[in-house]
């Protein structure tokens, strides 16, 4: 396991070219236009979708052709075949599309490599700044400005005082409102796609709690960035999300959370 811990931090520069790659892409169509699509469960989808798609499976199976993708946009990959595998990149090219369709910049790459059902490896790309944010599982969570230097991230300690919560643009739910009830006294920070996860991994939010569907792809790379910034990312029985033990691809209801010596079991109800 060592060894393959090694891999992945020899392989997070050239994915980071990757998924700055598939940012690229994204850009060149967020200014020039795009048409949106729905998909059968009426989740949008655009022509960057698309091409971030391409661009990622392309640059990965480049990078390592010995290691099945599974994108968003990859057609549907049975079970009983994912569940041979014990290692596979997990890929949403494009995260928060109604974020990107509203044109609010809030929207991401997002590049994880599981191992065993974890995410040991971790990018998430921002296409209008390109801003990064990255871990390896035992190295560390960076977050990288454009063309700056890497920037090591750490959660923050809960202090009941100052409670920030970040919380989804596109996605509210009443449980999500008990939730915020139960909390008291806090600042909402409102923002799309894994940057709310992001946010608590570099100590700008205490929690973002999620009471709505999400999919595997939308959680694993900011797992892995979270952990390694001291943080985790847990169901309601506060047990870390796993991936690819079932058939269905999505997650259970999840917090992700930034001081894990704080009881945060009350505030679930």
């Amino acid at each position: 396991m060592a060894e393959r811990h090694h891999r992945a931090a020899e392989l997070l520069p050239d994915v980071l070219t990757v998924a700055h790659a598939a940012a690229r892409q994204i850009i060149a169509i967020y200014e020039t236009g795009f048409k949106v699509e729905h998909k059968d469960d009426q989740t949008p989808l655009t022509d960057a979708d698309l091409a971030a798609h391409d661009a990622i499976v392309a640059g990965l199976s480049r990078l390592t052709p010995d290691i099945p993708i599974l994108s968003e946009e990859s057609s549907e990959i049975p079970f009983d075949v994912r569940s041979t595998w014990d290692q596979y990149w997990l890929v949403d090219p494009l995260d928060g599309t109604r974020e990107f369709i509203k044109r609010n910049g809030e929207f991401t790459v997002n590049i994880a490599l599981i191992e065993a059902g974890e995410a040991v490896l971790g990018v998430i790309v921002v296409p209008v700044s390109g801003l990064a944010y990255f871990a390896v599982r035992g190295g560390g969570a960076f977050k990288q400005p454009a063309g700056g230097v890497p920037l090591p991230i750490k959660t923050r300690a809960f202090d009941a005082d100052c409670v920030v919560v970040a919380t989804s643009r596109s996605h509210g739910s009443e449980a999500l409102q008990g939730f915020i009830a139960r909390l008291g006294t806090h600042r909402q920070l409102t923002l799309g796609s894994s940057l709310k996860s992001c946010k608590v991994a570099e100590g700008l939010a205490d929690i973002y709690p999620r009471f709505g569907l999400t999919s595997e792809w939308d959680t694993a790379a900011a797992q892995c960035i979270v952990e390694q910034a001291g943080g985790q990312l847990l169901d309601l029985s506060l047990q870390p999300l796993r991936y690819n033990t079932k058939s269905s691809l999505l997650n259970p209801h999840f917090i992700v959370v930034g001081d894990l010596t704080y009881d945060w079991l009350p505030l679930l109800g």
